[in-house]
């Protein structure tokens, strides 16, 4: 959902990787997020906000490397939460908010590919 400059990405997971480490269910949901982001006409280095689900906090470190992996050096605030479950068993959701590109400012390439799952 895009409104007043900002997209609004809903939670994504890792379906397909539902028995997967956490580090690669993260990995797959940033790449998702980032799918959806481009689509938008936004990227990664517009985000300003996340949300993180994890199902066990004991998953935070590894959570961690991969999302710092695919943010570097931006930094967007965040909100790292346990919960009870999510869909699909999986270990990970992740929502955001990010700035929509204006027609001046020029789109990043996508570094993680395009394999939504």
């Amino acid at each position: 959902m895009v409104h007043d400059g900002l997209v609004y990405c809903s939670g994504q997971i890792a379906a397909s990787l539902s028995f997967a480490p956490v580090a690669e269910q993260t990995a797959q949901v940033l790449k998702n997020l980032d799918a959806v982001l481009l689509a938008a006409g936004s990227g990664r280095d517009r985000v300003l906000k996340t949300n993180v689900f994890l199902r066990d906090m004991a998953d935070f470190t590894a959570m961690n490397e991969a999302y710092a992996a695919f943010f570097g050096d931006h930094k967007p605030a965040r909100a790292t939460v346990a919960v009870a479950g999510l869909p699909r068993d999986v270990r990970v959701e992740i929502d955001c908010v990010a700035a929509v590109r204006s027609s001046s400012t020029p789109s990043a390439p996508p570094q993680w590919g395009s394999d939504v799952r």
